[in-house]
């Protein structure tokens, strides 16, 4: 089959599009034939290794899974002998977590993993970057900060990925919501449900006078020392991009209270989690509260163009990968 494949750390040109032998599935394992993926901001972190400590996971001088990509949309090619709840033909979509390799045309995925049936309207394209941003602003928003209705919350990169998703399951949730983006995208988020939006090319929203139950900073641009004059007396600035410093305030707000920095990592907790949240996801998908925001597609064989464009900066929702007719 056709797969991309990391051949070390580094810039774009590590991606290589190779033939590389297809998988077989074990007795508990469903193999799909993939249509689309995913390419996220997170793949370009596994792919230049950083930040380093990161490296412990996924391979210390080289990714120990090469093949990138996590989200996944497709049919079922084959099951094992021991697979009850698929069969072949069946439209199936989730993430692949830690085992990344969905940047192919076939992947391998436990029947017990992260994955589901496809609602019937849902698209490939859309459907293989569902895991990604919705489901870890979900954790997130849900689950993390158990977000109630009438709280205010900030979200910081409201155009991006987890952005789109976040100003969406916000508003589920009864929310009001305040979307930091560029210029270009207001409109963007307006049309997702934000109250207000902040251009952060104009106005820096650590300067204002307006305070936020939660600051939700999808991108990692700003910090909790920046957002701790705007956050409320328990507010908290949570952020999936894990660095040092977030590191050392989380650990330091955990003891003296107040206003807190937080951060967990989606793809660590159990696929019994994430299948519950991806469950929880399709029902407010299927009430029409939730839309994936496509910026482009990219076809397999240029994975590549599609890191460099992320890398840029400039993306509107998701990047997909698609491989399949």
């Amino acid at each position: 089959m056709k797969a991309v494949v990391m051949t070390g750390y580094g810039s774009p040109d590590v991606l290589t599009f190779q033939e590389v032998d297809k998988p077989a599935p074990q007795p508990h394992e469903v193999l799909i034939r993939v249509h689309a993926s995913s390419a996220t901001t997170a793949d370009g972190m596994m792919r230049t290794g950083t930040p380093y400590f990161g490296r412990l996971m996924l391979g210390l001088t080289k990714p120990k899974h090469p093949i990138p990509g996590t989200g996944f949309a497709g049919q079922v090619d084959a099951v094992g002998a021991e697979v009850t709840k698929f069969q072949p033909g069946d439209r199936v979509f989730g993430e692949t977590t830690l085992g990344f390799s969905t940047n192919a045309e076939y992947v391998a995925v436990p029947e017990s993993g992260v994955i589901s049936l496809m609602p019937d309207q849902l698209s490939y394209a859309e459907a293989a970057p569902f895991c990604d941003g919705a489901i870890t602003s979900w954790n997130y928003l849900r689950h993390l900060a158990k977000l109630q209705p009438g709280q205010h919350v900030l979200v910081n990169g409201a155009s991006g990925s987890l952005g789109t998703a976040a100003v969406q399951l916000a508003k589920f949730l009864g929310a009001k919501v305040t979307a930091v983006c560029s210029t270009r995208n207001l409109g963007l988020v307006r049309a997702l449900g934000a109250d207000e939006v902040i251009d952060y090319t104009r106005k820096d929203f650590t300067k204002g006078t307006e305070t936020y139950d939660f600051i939700y900073d999808t991108v990692g641009k700003s910090s909790f020392n920046a957002c701790k004059p705007v956050l409320k007396g328990n507010g908290q600035y949570l952020c999936p991009v894990l660095g040092l410093p977030l590191l050392l305030q989380m650990l330091a707000t955990n003891i003296t209270g107040g206003r807190k920095a937080v951060f967990a990592a989606t793809g660590l907790r159990s696929d019994e989690e994430l299948r519950g949240m991806l469950k929880e996801l399709i029902e407010i998908y299927e009430a029409g509260k939730l839309k994936m925001v496509i910026d482009r597609q990219y076809p397999l064989e240029k994975v590549a163009e599609a890191h460099t464009y992320i890398a840029a900066g400039r993306k509107k929702g998701n990047v997909v990968i698609t491989s399949a007719e």
